[in-house]
C-alpha cells in the first residue's frame, strides 16, 4: 500500500503538483487512519494534504481519478451503491468474490485493473459462448487459460498489477514502449503456455478441443486490448507530463532563435514557472531589520514613556525599494525574438518587479510600457513590431531618443537592460551617451543574443559598448535569460 501511495505522489510531481516529504508523510498517516475501503473519503483525505492551491487541486483531482480507477474485470450491471474501496493490492478471496464485486488497485505501478471485464461486457455472448463450450472448460490446461474460461477476474486483475509492478510500468517514458510492456505483462500473466495451448487445439481433431481454442483465443484477444489500454493509461499519466518536462528542459537550454512557434505555450509556462521560482526565492518584506545595529536615539525617544529606563530596544532598519528596471529592446529582425521572450520574462515577475518600463527601438526609440500593461504579450508584441520594427538599426540613434525622453527619470535605483546585437551597420555608436546612463543607473546590463564568439566581428561594436557597462552578458537561451533576471533581483539593496 505504501508502495502504490508512493507512486501516485510521484504521478501527482509529474502533474506540476508540488509535494514535499514531510507532505508524503502526511498522506501515508491519512490513508492509515481513513484506511482504503472508502474512496471517496481517502480522496478527501489525500486532497486536504497534498493539494495546497486551486490549480493543485485541479490537477489532483485529475490524477487522482486516473490512478484510481476500478471499473475493470466487473460484469457492467454491478453498479455499486457506494464509492469502491481502493486498497491496492488484497489477493485474499479472489475466487470467493461476487461476480459483479469490484476489486481495487492503485494504478501507479500497475495496481489498477484493466479496463472492462474480460468478456464481462459482452453478456449475451459470454453466456452463449459459456453454454457452447460449457463441456470443454474444464479441458483449459494452462494456468492463464483456466482463469480466463472460469472468469476469475480478481485472479487477472492481481496478475497484472503484479505483472506491471514487477516490470515498472510507471517508468515508461516514450510512446514506442506502450507494446514493450503489454507484451512483458502478458509474458508475465502467462501468455506463452496460453498461446500454445491455443494452437494446439485449433490444429487438434476433436471438436470440443477446437472450439476451446477458439473460445481462448477470443478471451485473450480481450485481456490483450485491456492490458494494452491499461499500459496506455500508465503512459498518460506517467510519460505525458515526463515526456512534457523533458521538451521544457530542452528548450530551457536551446537557441531562442531556433525554437519553433508551436513551441509557444510551452515557453509561456516554462516562463511563468521560472518567474514563480524567482518571486518565492526573491520576495521579501519592504523593510528589513538589521538586527545588531542598535538605533540609540530610537531607543531613548521610545523609552520616555518608561521614565528613561531602557526597556524598549529599536534597531536600525533599511528600507528596501524594488529597482526601477528600464528595458531597451532591439526590435529590429531575428533580434525582436529575444526581445518578446525578456519581456515575457519581466512582466511575470510584478510581484518582485513591478517597475519596469519598456522601450522599443530599431533607430527611433519610442516607449511601449502601456501597451504591455493594455494588451496580451503577444498582441502587444505585434504592435510594436509594426510600430517600430521596421528600417536598420542605429543604436547610437536610439540612445539619444533614451536621453532625451527617459534619462532624467534614471536614479541610483534605476537598473538599465540593453538587449541588442551591437551591430550598428557603420554608424556612430555614440558612446558617449551610454556612459551618461551608467554614470547615474545603479547598473547598466547589456544583453546581447549572439555567441560571444561572434562579438566585435563584422559591424559589431560589442566591444565599444562594454566599457560603459557594469555587466554584459550572452542571453541566447532561457537559461541564461534567468541567470540575468536572478541575479538582477539579488542585488536589490
Amino acid at each position: 500500500m505504501q508502495r502504490t501511495l508512493t507512486d501516485f505522489v510521484r504521478a501527482l510531481r509529474a502533474a506540476d503538483v508540488r509535494v514535499s516529504t514531510a507532505e508524503t508523510l502526511d498522506a501515508f498517516r491519512a490513508a492509515e487512519m481513513i484506511g482504503w475501503h472508502d474512496r471517496g473519503q481517502l480522496k478527501n483525505a489525500l486532497a486536504a494534504v497534498l493539494a495546497k492551491s486551486h490549480d493543485e487541486a485541479e490537477a489532483f483531482d485529475a490524477c487522482f481519478e486516473q490512478f484510481f480507477r476500478f471499473d475493470a474485470f466487473t460484469d457492467a450491471e454491478a453498479a455499486p451503491d457506494r464509492d469502491p474501496p481502493c486498497e491496492p493490492e488484497t489477493p485474499a478471496n479472489e475466487q470467493s468474490a461476487a461476480p459483479g464485486q469490484r476489486q481495487g488497485g492503485g494504478s501507479g505501478s500497475g495496481g489498477t485493473t484493466p479496463e472492462d471485464a474480460t468478456g464481462g461486457n459482452d453478456e449475451t455472448d459470454t453466456g452463449s459462448q459459456a453454454s457452447a463450450t460449457g463441456a470443454s472448460l474444464a479441458a483449459a490446461r494452462s494456468p492463464l487459460g483456466r482463469q480466463l474460461m472460469t472468469d476469475a477476474r480478481n485472479a487477472l486483475a492481481m496478475a497484472m498489477s503484479q505483472a506491471a509492478r514487477a516490470h515498472g510500468l510507471e517508468d515508461i517514458k516514450v510512446f514506442t514502449q506502450q507494446g514493450l510492456y503489454t507484451r512483458r505483462i502478458l509474458d508475465s500473466m502467462g501468455r506463452g503456455p496460453l498461446l500454445d495451448e491455443i494452437l494446439a487445439g485449433e490444429a487438434a481433431a476433436s471438436e470440443s478441443e477446437r472450439a476451446l481454442a477458439a473460445e481462448l483465443r477470443r478471451r485473450y484477444e480481450q485481456l490483450r486490448v485491456r492490458v494494452r489500454d491499461h499500459v496506455e493509461r500508465q503512459f498518460l499519466l506517467h510519460a505525458d507530463a515526463q515526456g512534457e518536462r523533458l521538451r521544457e528542459q530542452l528548450l530551457y537550454r536551446a537557441r531562442l532563435a531556433a525554437i519553433s512557434r508551436r513551441d509557444d505555450a510551452l515557453m509561456r509556462r516554462a516562463i511563468e514557472r521560472m518567474a514563480r521560482q524567482l518571486i518565492a526565492a526573491h520576495s521579501r518584506k519592504k523593510r528589513v531589520k538589521r538586527r545588531g545595529t542598535l538605533d540609540v536615539a530610537g531607543t531613548v525617544r521610545r523609552n520616555m514613556r518608561h521614565d528613561g529606563t531602557l526597556i524598549e530596544l529599536a534597531w536600525r532598519s533599511k528600507k528596501v525599494e524594488r529597482p526601477q528596471v528600464f528595458a531597451l529592446c532591439d526590435v529590429s529582425g531575428s533580434v525582436a525574438l529575444y526581445a518578446r521572450f525578456m519581456l515575457m520574462f519581466l512582466y511575470s515577475l510584478g510581484d518582485v518587479l513591478p517597475k519596469v518600463r519598456a522601450f522599443a527601438y530599431c533607430s527611433d526609440l519610442a516607449e511601449v510600457t502601456d501597451l504591455f500593461k493594455q494588451h496580451e504579450l503577444d498582441e502587444a508584441m505585434q504592435r510594436t513590431l509594426a510600430a517600430h520594427g521596421q528600417g536598420s538599426t542605429d543604436y547610437g540613434h536610439a540612445l539619444a531618443d533614451f536621453e532625451r525622453t527617459a534619462l532624467a527619470d534614471v536614479d541610483r535605483r534605476s537598473t538599465v537592460l540593453i538587449l541588442g546585437d551591437a551591430r550598428n551597420n557603420e554608424g556612430d555608436a555614440r558612446t558617449d551617451l551610454l556612459h551618461k546612463i551608467y554614470d547615474r543607473a545603479r547598473r547598466v546590463i547589456w544583453l546581447n543574443p549572439e555567441p560571444r564568439v561572434a562579438w566585435d566581428t563584422g559591424d559589431s561594436v560589442m566591444g565599444r559598448y562594454r566599457a560603459h557597462c557594469h555587466q554584459v552578458n550572452e542571453c541566447g537561451s532561457l537559461a541564461q535569460l534567468e541567470r540575468v533576471v536572478s541575479d538582477l533581483l539579488r542585488h536589490v539593496r
